[in-house]
């Protein structure tokens, strides 16, 4: 997978206080919905739309790195979107994060229009 962020425009979300241990949190970066989990000290953020069904996953629940799509309970892996219980098949966009003076900014493509690169 490619790490490399220096391409990508990185919008600021929030201080990390904003986002409680454990939860989901719904913001926007650059227009587009975004879901951001907090596992301990870091913090990962998901397209905030299940690919199998029309739910925010800023609506589910998260336990053991996964968060739980609130329509038909698959799950994905905070770290990389990657399903991991059926009926998810379909890994959901993850955008990198990173805490800049106090605050914590979402990285996605400049022009990005589209959830799934």
């Amino acid at each position: 997978m490619n790490t490399d962020t220096s391409h990508m425009a990185w919008h600021d979300v929030g201080e990390p206080d904003d986002f409680p241990d454990g939860a989901a949190w719904p913001v926007l970066a650059d227009g587009l919905p975004i879901a951001v989990f907090r596992q301990g000290e870091e913090l990962f953020a998901l397209y905030d739309l299940c690919t199998h069904g029309a739910a925010k996953l800023s609506d589910g629940w998260v336990e053991d790195g996964c968060v739980e799509c609130p329509l038909h309970q698959g799950t994905f892996e905070l770290r990389t979107g990657a399903p991991c219980k059926a009926p998810v098949t379909e890994a959901v966009r993850a955008f990198p994060v990173r805490v800049v003076g106090g605050r914590v900014e979402v990285a996605g493509a400049p022009a990005a229009t589209q959830p799934i690169d």
